[in-house]
Formats: structure tokens, C-alpha cells, sequence
């Protein structure tokens, strides 16, 4: 065996030239391995003793994707696209072996190969989509000649990787291998194809499958049509259709070139550094600085959820899916049973739609116990309290709970807005005592906000990070303070969407702003949703808000089927004249004189005192980073990916022009829009939020 690098070792085997590309963790693209693999086949191509070359992959996977650390940095050669061209000069038939997973540009190296080989449990794809990128290295014009343009748009726009079973459907590699036994099998095959004289495949010369959809130009009116609804707001994915319509309608190497620019285009544009950061974000976001990797965690057997409501059944189903049994206690055999008959009302519409068996259903269901018997939760080893946000109430139940559940459990709230220390002060437990906000609808939010006390003890928070991947939730780390990160900073958004109808806006006006930034829908649409009752008494209620009104109105939302907006049969919101005449009405009544205000005025008002709080919020350590407040928006509430989070918007606008409009409205609207000191000092230093 002889070292091309430190990455990447040549061997012959009986007339084979054996590559084996050995760069943990996942052998990804870097300057190292693409210099070896470029070095490698060169040598390969060189030696008259080698008839074929296989590339292979040491470790748990086979090219995983590209290093994108590199991206935005100065190229280092050789690019991945002169590794490319080495391999198309080959008059050796080159055989790609694949395990683990190929994916991005490491499928883009299989693709350019004559032959592909894999083991059964291997996937392929190319994911870069997700990253607001388009395959770069010939993905684009290689898949669509290779299984055809539809399937190779499924791939590339969705950037779901399919399985090595589906590869050989599609024709996308040439056979499966043994697992265990791919060298062997890539082997048999490289000599197979010398014995037989067999010519080189190259994908780049095939077009059958792309002349089959030049007579059919309505595919791509089609793709694009579907698209725009999945993909609202992003750009990446119109570029990516554009680059496989041009494999159709131009030559090969005008369409790598083509590929080349676009590509270009998208990794400089403000979209993929926003996708980028997330994807960074995400993998950070389960990182506490203060409790070591190595922290021992405890074992979670058996949870406790008290309370069979909307957010009760939804967190004991994350438990139920990840195997794991569930208690749950309610104090009325009314509550209980219809809580129970949800979940399982929800299994089987899943099952219904083919997306679980029956057989699933009732394994989810025979871990789930329920009962009225508090001491029912005594050998649990976590409890999550899911009751009324009361403080009163939950700390008269966390007593109970200190008193009945075994020592060295966890317990948890899942409030949203109060005071954990507080709760943990009500046992003699504190250490064990955390903060687990659940997102509604809770089995399918990923989000989940882990609220950590003064007193929780490091074992704890290790286990409720690692318990949180478990589940298939994003563990997000957050202080105690009211409302934590999210909807803290949610209400800020929410006072100034208020005050904007009185001012001169609309409700509709405020949630049309919103929605085309790019969120799921605005404020006064998501009030309607949850229900505008939410809190409200009808004894207490007194008219001092607009919302109190419409209450009174028995305009309660969604449900009454009148809102902020008219609702029909089938739910479609329009404005109302009635809510109008209210919101005018309520504005005279003030004194408030109302006003034009503009669509950007309503983006800033709305935008830029979230950022502001998010400044705050990290000036007071309650969250660890700012990419950590990104994640929490992206995933509990639907901030649009392609703009990075509130944090990492703020930092594209420019913190110096965030600044400078909160200073303006401070003046103007009121102190509560009074700049965080951190805010001022970055600015003034050109920092970002990144380096707070």
C-alpha cells in the first residue's frame, strides 16, 4: 500500500488499482482528500499493472458531501471539479464503492465514475438545497442522463437522499454488494468489466433519457408550479431547476459550465449564508460550554406526564414514538379518557395515511398507561408537569410531586412564561428540577426549550439534551426570565403589532407584512388560530382592548368563525368591516390620530424590537449564543430558514441601521423600544452578534 497523502492510500489487488479515501469523520471534500484523489488516479492511471480504479471509503461512510466550512473562504485547490476532469480523462474504468452515505459532492464523484456499487444500506443524494445551493460539480447535468429528468428533479429539488435500493431502481448505480463484502464485490466487478472488454460509461455521454424529455416541456411548467408552493420565498430551488432544464437543452459542457455560475451565484447570495448558519447553528445548539461532553447522564425508563390535555397527550406521544412507556395522570376520568382517546385518535389517522401500520399504532399505545392515581408517577424517572400556567397551582403540585416520585428523577415543567426557580424552591430537590417547553402542537413542533435553574444539576441538563435528540426534538438551552427566549421576545412582536392598527394599519395589512417576509402567517391570523379567549374572562373583561372586544363580540377566532378576520366553511379568512369599524372606533375614543403607515414600517416596528430583546436576552446570559435564539425561532414559531433567524437577520440589515431605526421609535413610540446596551456597543465596534 502506498500513502498519496495523509488521507488517501493506493493499493493494487490482482490488476485493480485500490483507492481508499480514510478522512474521519465522514471523509468529506476537503483540500486534503481532493488533492489525493486527484493524485491518487494519476498514479492509478500511470501504472501499466492497473487495468481498473476503485475509489473506497475507510470508516463509516463513503464521500459524505463537501467540507463547507470552506465555503466563503478563498478557493484551496484542487477544486472539486478539476478532480472531476482527472477522472473523465480515464481510459481505466473507474468503479465507485459505496457505503454509509454519498451524498452532495461525494455522489457527484460516484456519478462521475463508469460503474457504481453499493451496499444495501447505503444512501445517496444530493442534499445541497437545503444549504440554498445547487449541486455544483455536475449533479445537475449527470443524475438527469443517468435516471432521467423527473426522478432527478424529485432528488435534487426536494435534497432527500434515497435509499441504495431505490438507486438501482432508477439505474443510478449498477449493483448491490453484500454489506460487509463491498471491496470483494468491487473488486469481482472492476474485473468483470476487464475480462469483458465492457467500454466506459460515462454519464456525461448518455442521452436517451434526457432526449425523452425534450418532447415533453410541460415536466419542467409542472416542476416549477409545485415547487413555488413548497419552496415559498426561497431562491435556490428555481436556479436548481434552471440547471437540469439547461442537461436537456445544451450540451454537457455547456451545461457544467452553466452549473458552475449558478452555483456561484447561490453560495455568495444572502439566502445560502442564512441556510448555512442554521445548519451550523443546529449542530452548536446541543453544546453547553460548562458541562463536558463526558457528563454522566441518567437513565429514562419511565415518564410521568401530568395532565391529559392538547400539550399533556402531545408530549407523552414524542415519548410513546421513541419507545419509551408513559404515566399519565389526570384528576377527572372525563379529561383522562378523552386525553387517551386523542392520541390514539392521532396514531390512527397516521396509520390512515400510510405513514405507520396498525401493528405501530398499538405498539405506541401499550406504553401508554393512564390513571387518577398520583401515586402512579412514583417509579418514573422524569415527570413532566403539563397543567394551567398558575404559579400557585404548579408549586403546590411540584410539593406533591417532591413527596411522592422517587428520589434522583427529574421534574419538569412545561410552562411557558414563569419562574422555574420559583417551582424548584417548592421541593427539596431543586438540582433535579428543569424547564421543558414544549411547543404546540407538541408531537410535531421541534422545537423544545430547556429551561435550566439556578440549582439544576449538570447530569440533569445532560440527560434532557441528550433525551431531546432521543425524542426528535431541537434542545435549545435557555435562562429563567420571563417568557425565556421565544416568547419573550414574541410579546415584543406582538405589543407593536397592537399598536400599529391603532395607529394607522390593519390587522390584515400587519399579518400580509409578515407573511411575505416569510413567516407561516402574522400575528393577528395566529391570534385567531390559538383563539382570542386564550386568558379572557368574561367577568373581568372591560373593553380596554381591542381584543377584549372582540371577545365580547363572541368574536373569538377561528372557532367562532370570527376574528380579527370573517371565516367561511372551509376556515378562508377575509377582512372584516366589523373589526375595522372597531379598531376606529377604539382609536378615536383614545385620541389616537391615525396615520399611513408603510409596509416597511410595519417590517421594522414589528422585526427589529424582537432583535432588540434578542440583544438583551444574551447581554443577561439567558441564552449561550445568538445562533442558539436563531434555532429557537426557526423551529418553534417558523421563521423562514432562508433568513438565518431574528439574530442573524439583524446582522444582514446591519446592526448600525437596526440601531439607528430603534432610536427613531424609541423617541417616537416610547421607551419600551429604548436600544439594548449590547446592541449600542456592537454596532459602535462593527461587530456581530456572534462575538457578544
Amino acid at each position: 500500500m502506498t500513502a498519496i497523502n495523509s488521507v488517501v492510500d493506493l493499493s493494487l489487488h490482482d490488476g485493480v488499482a485500490v483507492l481508499t479515501l480514510n478522512s474521519p469523520p465522514v471523509n468529506a471534500l476537503s483540500a486534503a482528500l481532493r488533492a489525493g484523489l486527484d493524485e491518487g488516479l494519476k498514479t492509478a492511471y500511470a501504472d501499466a499493472n492497473a487495468k481498473a480504479v476503485v475509489i473506497i471509503c475507510a470508516g463509516r461512510t463513503f464521500i459524505a458531501g463537501a467540507d463547507i466550512s470552506e465555503f466563503g473562504k478563498p478557493p484551496q485547490f484542487p477544486m472539486l471539479g478539476d478532480v472531476l476532469d482527472t477522472m473523465e480523462a480515464s481510459q481505466k474504468p473507474i468503479i465507485a464503492a459505496i457505503h454509509g452515505t454519498a451524498l452532495g459532492g461525494g455522489f457527484e464523484v460516484a456519478l462521475t465514475a463508469h460503474y457504481r456499487v453499493a451496499v444495501p444500506s447505503a444512501k445517496l443524494g444530493l442534499p445541497e438545497i437545503k444549504l440554498g445551493l445547487l449541486p455544483g460539480a455536475g449533479g445537475t447535468q449527470r443524475l438527469p442522463r443517468l435516471i432521467g429528468v423527473k426522478p432527478a428533479l424529485d432528488a435534487i429539488l426536494s435534497g432527500t437522499p434515497f435509499s441504495a435500493r431505490q438507486a438501482l431502481d432508477w439505474g443510478a448505480i449498477d449493483a448491490l454488494a453484500e454489506e460487509g463484502k463491498l471491496l470483494d464485490a468491487a473488486l469481482d466487478l472492476a474485473r468483470s468489466i476487464i475480462s469483458d472488454g465492457k467500454p466506459l460509461r460515462r454519464v456525461k455521454d448518455m442521452a436517451d433519457k434526457i432526449a425523452a424529455a425534450r418532447s415533453n416541456p410541460s415536466l419542467f411548467d409542472a416542476a416549477r408550479k409545485d415547487y413555488a408552493r413548497k419552496y415559498r420565498g426561497f431562491e435556490a430551488w428555481k436556479l436548481a431547476l434552471q440547471s437540469v432544464e439547461n442537461a436537456v437543452k445544451l450540451p454537457f459542457e455547456e451545461g457544467i459550465a452553466a452549473e458552475r455560475d449558478l452555483f456561484m451565484q447561490l453560495v455568495s447570495s444572502t439566502q445560502s449564508k442564512a441556510q448555512r448558519h442554521v445548519f451550523f447553528a443546529e449542530r452548536q445548539v446541543s453544546k453547553i460550554p460548562d458541562v463536558p461532553d463526558d457528563t454522566p447522564v441518567l437513565p429514562i425508563e419511565k415518564v410521568g406526564v401530568l395532565g391529559a390535555g392538547t400539550m399533556g397527550g402531545g408530549i407523552s406521544m414524542n415519548f410513546l414514538n421513541a419507545g419509551i412507556s408513559v404515566t399519565i395522570v389526570e384528576t377527572r376520568q372525563e379529561a383522562l379518557d378523552r386525553g387517551l382517546s386523542t392520541i390514539r385518535r392521532n396514531y390512527e389517522n397516521t396509520a390512515a395515511k400510510g405513514r405507520m401500520s396498525m401493528a405501530d399504532v398499538e405498539k405506541r399505545m401499550s406504553l401508554l398507561s393512564g390513571t387518577l392515581a398520583f401515586e402512579a408517577l412514583a417509579d418514573c424517572d422524569l415527570v413532566i408537569e403539563a397543567v394551567f400556567e398558575n404559579m400557585e397551582l404548579k408549586k403546590e403540585i411540584f410539593k406533591k410531586l417532591d413527596a411522592t416520585v422517587k428520589q434522583g428523577a427529574i421534574l419538569a415543567s412545561n410552562t411557558s412564561y414563569l419562574d422555574i426557580d420559583e417551582i424548584a424552591a417548592s421541593t427539596r430537590r431543586p438540582d433535579h428540577v428543569l424547564g421543558l417547553h414544549f411547543f404546540s402542537p407538541a408531537n410535531v413542533m421541534r422545537l423544545l426549550e430547556i429551561v435550566r435553574g439556578a440549582k439544576t444539576a449538570k447530569p440533569v441538563l445532560a440527560t434532557a439534551m441528550q433525551l431531546a435528540k432521543k425524542i426528535g426534538k431541537v434542545g435549545v438551552l435557555v435562562g429563567v426570565c420571563h417568557g425565556f427566549v421565544g416568547n419573550r421576545m414574541l410579546e415584543q412582536r406582538q405589543r407593536e403589532a397592537n399598536k400599529l392598527i391603532l395607529e394607522g394599519a390593519m390587522p390584515w395589512d400587519v399579518d400580509r407584512v409578515l407573511y411575505d417576509f416569510g413567516l407561516p402567517m402574522g400575528p393577528f391570523a395566529m391570534s385567531d388560530l390559538a383563539g382570542l379567549d386564550i386568558g379572557w374572562s368574561k367577568e373581568k373583561s372591560s373593553s380596554s382592548t381591542v381584543r377584549e372586544i372582540l371577545c365580547e363580540r363572541d368574536r373569538r377566532g377561528q372557532k367562532t368563525g370570527r376574528g380579527f378576520y370573517d371565516y367561511d366553511e372551509n376556515r378562508k379568512a377575509t377582512p372584516s368591516a366589523e373589526v375595522e369599524a372597531i379598531i376606529l372606533d377604539f382609536a378615536r375614543a383614545r385620541g389616537i390620530e391615525r396615520r399611513v403607515i408603510s409596509d416597511d414600517e410595519i417590517l421594522e416596528r414589528t422585526i427589529y424590537p424582537m432583535i432588540n430583546e434578542g440583544a438583551k436576552i444574551l447581554e443577561e446570559g439567558k441564552a449561550q449564543r445568538s445562533s442558539d435564539i436563531d434555532i429557537v425561532w426557526i423551529n418553534g414559531y417558523g421563521w423562514p430558514v432562508y433568513r438565518g433567524g431574528p439574530m442573524f437577520y439583524g446582522e444582514t440589515v446591519g446592526l448600525d441601521k437596526v440601531l439607528a431605526r430603534l432610536k427613531d421609535f424609541e423617541v417616537r413610540f416610547g421607551p419600551q423600544l429604548k436600544p439594548a446596551a449590547l446592541l449600542e456597543r456592537l454596532a459602535s465596534e462593527g461587530k456581530g452578534f456572534a462575538s457578544a
